[in-house]
C-alpha cells in the first residue's frame, strides 16, 4: 500500500483519518507540531511547525498522498487574531505545497470547509478560501493533483473544547442551559466524525483527483432543533 502523510494528524479529524488509513493497509506517517496522544505503534511522527521546510521535506520523502489538516480552525479564534490565522492556513498551504513541489508527491488532499460557500466564518473563511486558490495555482504550475475536502459540522470523540456540539452537549448536562449566539434558524449538517474520516479515505480514489467533494451529514437541523433535542435527550 501507499506511504500517505498526514499533517496535522494528531488533531481532531486529522487523528481519525490517519487511524483510518492504517487500517486499510496504509503506510502512515504524521507530521505536526505537537505529539499525537493517538499515535498507533504502526504510525510514524515527525515533529516540525508547518513552516519548517527541512522538517516538511523529511516527512514527504517517498509519500505518494499528503492530507493537509492542520489549522486555525476555531471560528472565535479566528476572529480575535487574524495574522496568526493567515499565517498558519495561508502561508501554511504554501509551505506544504512548496514540500510537495520539492519532494515530488503526487497528490494532495486538503482539509477545507463549507464555510467557502459562504459569507459567514470570518478570518477562518477568508483563509480557506485563499489556501484553496493557492493549492489550486501550485497544483497547474506543478502537475500535482489535489482534492478539497469541503467538510461541514463534525463531532465525535477527541473533539477539542470549542467544538461546537461537544461545547452544547456540555453546557446541556453541566449546567441545564444553553448559551448560543444566534437566532436558532442556523442550518447545520453534522457528521460523525469517523464518518467523514471513512469517506476522507475514499475519494483517494482517482476519480476524485482534482476536484472539490463536500463531506457532511445528510439531516438538515436548525440550531434550534438541536438544542431541543439536547434537552431532551438530558432529561433537562
Amino acid at each position: 500500500m501507499a506511504k500517505v502523510v498526514v499533517v496535522g494528524g494528531s488533531g481532531f479529524l486529522g487523528s481519525h483519518v490517519s487511524d483510518e488509513l492504517s487500517r486499510r493497509g496504509h503506510q502512515v506517517c504524521i507530521f505536526d507540531a505537537k505529539q499525537s496522544p493517538w499515535l498507533r505503534e504502526d504510525q510514524q511522527f515527525v515533529l516540525g511547525s508547518l513552516l519548517d521546510q527541512n522538517s516538511l521535506k523529511v516527512a514527504c520523502k517517498d509519500a505518494e498522498y499528503l492530507y493537509h489538516f492542520a489549522a486555525v480552525a476555531d471560528i472565535t479564534e479566528s476572529r480575535s487574531n487574524p495574522y496568526r490565522t493567515v499565517e498558519t492556513n495561508v502561508m501554511g498551504a504554501a509551505s506544504v505545497m512548496e514540500a510537495a513541489k520539492e519532494i515530488g508527491v503526487p497528490r494532495v488532499l486538503y482539509a477545507s470547509t463549507m464555510y467557502v460557500y459562504s459569507e459567514a466564518g470570518s478570518f477562518y473563511r477568508a483563509s480557506k478560501q485563499a489556501a484553496e486558490g493557492i493549492i489550486e495555482s501550485y497544483c497547474d504550475a506543478f502537475d500535482i493533483d489535489y482534492t478539497f475536502l469541503r467538510y461541514g459540522s463534525l463531532y465525535g470523540p477527541r473533539a477539542q473544547e470549542w467544538n461546537g456540539l461537544r461545547s452544547y452537549v456540555r453546557q446541556v448536562i453541566q449546567e441545564g442551559s444553553l448559551k448560543y449566539p444566534g437566532s436558532g434558524e442556523e442550518r447545520r449538517e453534522y457528521i460523525h466524525v469517523s464518518d467523514a474520516a471513512s469517506l476522507s479515505v475514499d475519494v483517494l480514489d482517482h476519480r476524485y483527483r482534482n476536484q472539490a467533494i463536500t463531506i457532511t451529514g445528510s439531516q438538515v437541523m436548525t440550531s434550534k432543533e438541536l438544542a431541543e433535542m439536547l434537552f431532551e435527550i438530558a432529561g433537562r
